[in-house]
């Protein structure tokens, strides 16, 4: 179980959000619940003994420093009642963003559609990657985060509300694979160091050259990784990355539509005006028109 087999895919932001927690402790013939398809996702952690748990037609034993995600729309069941003292934690919590389960070698080639997601949430897409059943790399680390949010209960709910999205936030960092090196493909991590060449630098002329020779990595292998972990390839996510731009600019200035293309980085207004229709609908002045009233310049 160090390595896992299984991961569960979220995409944020916004991120998941904590529910509720506890800590239990069974004793020999206790089980865990028998329920099904719940609607949010509950994730277990041992802290002593061993707990026997199922999801559909899948079963665990569950040690000391071993956790399980059971997920929202699944059948979760005791395999077996406990055999000696088992103490645990448990923690639920929801996302409004699309989610899967998906096996690990398949992880750098499931990511979820970039305009999409934008486009409901405004924002570029991030995909943490939960490990379905691992060892903890830290268990004492998780467990303090636990009894945090345990004593957090009992605080005023002005002060508990942030605190317990805090801790959770710091427990699903310490879950999401991609923070660990030790875990992170290369595909992903050439994938994301392009997207960050491409955002500090979008304003410039970029060609293939020069992001190879920024980043060491031969520029077929740049658009591979890109292609595969974004699904777009680095002139792709370029021009995506200047659209968003100019369109922060339309809704935050008064600039002309020719400053904010040249801004941008396009060298012709004519063809980001073009560019800009055909990935929003509409052309530049029309989509400030929308959201602006009384602009000076159009």
């Amino acid at each position: 179980m160090s390595k896992p087999t299984d991961l569960v895919q979220l995409t944020a932001p916004p991120l998941p959000y904590f529910l509720e927690c506890g800590h239990s402790v069974y004793l020999p013939g206790d089980e865990h619940p028998n329920r099904r398809n719940i609607g949010i996702f509950d994730w277990i952690v041992v802290e002593s003994g061993t707990l026997y748990l199922g999801e559909a037609g899948q079963s665990w034993s569950l040690g000391a420093g071993q956790s399980l995600l059971l997920l929202p729309d699944r059948h979760h069941y005791a395999v077996k009642p406990c055999e000696e003292m088992t103490s645990f934690y448990w923690l639920h919590f929801h996302t409004v963003c699309a989610w899967q389960q998906l096996p690990a070698e398949e992880a750098d080639h499931r990511y979820p559609d970039a305009d999409e997601h934008h486009g409901r949430f405004l924002a570029s897409p991030y995909s943490l990657q939960l490990p379905k059943a691992w060892v903890l790399p830290s268990p004492d680390q998780t467990f303090r985060l636990f009894r945090q949010l345990l004593e957090s209960l009992g605080e005023r709910q002005s002060r508990a509300f942030w605190n317990r999205q805090q801790r959770f936030e710091e427990l699903l960092r310490a879950m999401d694979l991609r923070q660990l090196e030790s875990h992170t493909s290369p595909v992903v991590t050439v994938a994301e160091k392009a997207e960050a060449y491409i955002k500090s630098n979008y304003r410039s002329e970029l060609n293939s050259g020069q992001m190879a020779e920024a980043l060491h990595y031969h520029y077929n292998y740049i658009t591979r990784c890109m292609k595969q972990v974004y699904g777009m390839t680095p002139n792709d996510y370029l021009l995506h990355y200047r659209l968003e731009q100019a369109k922060l600019l339309l809704l935050k200035t008064e600039w002309p539509i020719a400053e904010i293309a040249t801004y941008v980085g396009f060298n012709s207004t004519p063809y980001f005006s073009n560019r800009f229709a055909l990935k929003n609908g509409c052309s530049p002045r029309a989509f400030r028109k929308q959201y602006v009233g009384n602009v000076k310049y159009l």
